[in-house]
C-alpha cells in the first residue's frame, strides 16, 4: 500500500460516510424494476437506465452482466480485491484497429442514492452504443466500451485496470458521468490541448455544437474525479463528459470549483445536475431522454471523427 492509495481510502470513506450523513432522514428508497421487465423492454437509453436504478452495487454489478451475457457479447471480465474494495470490471470491444478509444460508464452508486443519473444512465448509453456498433462495427478504430466498478471508491476499478492492464494503444479516454440533464455538453479535466481533445472538439462542431453554447471545454476540476483519471494519471489523453443545463453554466463554473463555499453562499443550493447527486432524489424521474440521446450521438460523432480515412 502506498501513500496515494491510502490517501484515496481516506477520502471514499470520509466522501462515504459524508453521504450517508446526508442521506440518513431520507425515505426508504423505491423498488428497483424488475429486471426481467428492463431484460424484455425498450432498448432506449431511458429504459435501459432501469437495468442499474436503485439497485445495490453487487446487483447493478450483477444485472450488467447478465445484460451483455444474455445477448452473447464477447466481455472482458476482470475481478480485483484489494485493501479499499474490490468488484469487477467489464468491458466489450468492437471495431478493428491499432488505436484503442476506451469510453468508460461506472456501473457502482454510493449508499443511500438510486444512481440513475450517477451513473446508470451512462452504462445505459454505452449499452446502445454497443448495440448499434456491433451492428456496423467502426472502421480504423477500436472502441473499449468499458464498465468499471468501484468508482465512487476513489476510481479504484478504473485504477487497478491500468495497473493490471496497462495502457498501450490507448488514444485517448472519455469517462461518462451525469449525462441525463441539460441541453449542453461539458468536457472537463481538459487542461491542455491534445490531439485527442482536438478530435473531440472537431466531433462536437461536427455535430453541430458550438463551442461555449453547446460544449464546454473546461480545465482540472480540483474535488470531482471519475475513472479517466487512472488513465490520464498514466500519460493518456484522458477526459470526463457530463450534460449540463446552458443556463447553469456560471453557477456550475462556481460550484465545481469551489463547492462548499458556493453551496453557503446559495444557502445549500446545488445548480442541476448536482442538485441530485449522491442523493435519494438521483431517480430516472429526473432525466431527459432527449439529453441521452443527444450523448449517444456526440459520442458516435467523436468515434466517426477518430476512425481512419
Amino acid at each position: 500500500m502506498g501513500w496515494r492509495d491510502a490517501g484515496f481510502f481516506l477520502r471514499a470513506r470520509l466522501g462515504g460516510a459524508l453521504t450517508r450523513w446526508g442521506n440518513r432522514r431520507n425515505p426508504a428508497l423505491a423498488p428497483p424494476a424488475p429486471l426481467d421487465d428492463v431484460m424484455r423492454g425498450p432498448r432506449t437509453p431511458l429504459a435501459l437506465t432501469g437495468l442499474l436504478e436503485g439497485r445495490s452495487n453487487a446487483d447493478r454489478q450483477a444485472a450488467l452482466l447478465r445484460w451483455l451475457q444474455t445477448r452473447n457479447f464477447p466481455i472482458a471480465r476482470h475481478p480485483f480485491e484489494t485493501f479499499e474494495g474490490g468488484g469487477e470490471n467489464l468491458s466489450v470491444d468492437v471495431g478493428r484497429g491499432d488505436r484503442i478509444v476506451v469510453l468508460a460508464a461506472h456501473h457502482d452508486a454510493v449508499p443511500g442514492s438510486p444512481g440513475a443519473n450517477d451513473n446508470a444512465a451512462s452504462v445505459a448509453i454505452l449499452l446502445t452504443l454497443l448495440e448499434r456498433w456491433t451492428k456496423r462495427e467502426p472502421a480504423g478504430v477500436r472502441v473499449r466500451l468499458m464498465f468499471p466498478a468501484c468508482e465512487e471508491l476513489g476510481y479504484l476499478g478504473a485504477r487497478v485496470w491500468v495497473r493490471d492492464h496497462g495502457i498501450r494503444g490507448i488514444a485517448g479516454v472519455l469517462s461518462l458521468e451525469l449525462p441525463g440533464v441539460g441541453d449542453s455538453l461539458a468536457l472537463w479535466d481538459a487542461a491542455a490541448e491534445t490531439p485527442f481533445l482536438g478530435s473531440v472538439r472537431r466531433a462536437f462542431e461536427g455535430f453541430g455544437l458550438r463551442a461555449d453554447e453547446g460544449y464546454h471545454v473546461v480545465g482540472r476540476i480540483p474535488v470531482f474525479g471519475s475513472d479517466h483519471r487512472a488513465f490520464a494519471d498514466a500519460g493518456v489523453p484522458a477526459y470526463g463528459l457530463t450534460t449540463v443545463p446552458a443556463h447553469e453554466v456560471p453557477a456550475l463554473r462556481q460550484f465545481i470549483f469551489s463547492p462548499l463555499r458556493t453551496m453557503i453562499r446559495g444557502g445549500g443550493r446545488r445548480p442541476k445536475p448536482f442538485d441530485t447527486y449522491h442523493t435519494a432524489g438521483d431517480t430516472g424521474a429526473t432525466l431527459d431522454a432527449t439529453a441521452l440521446d443527444r450523448m449517444v450521438n456526440a459520442l458516435t460523432a467523436v468515434v466517426e471523427t477518430l476512425r481512419s480515412p
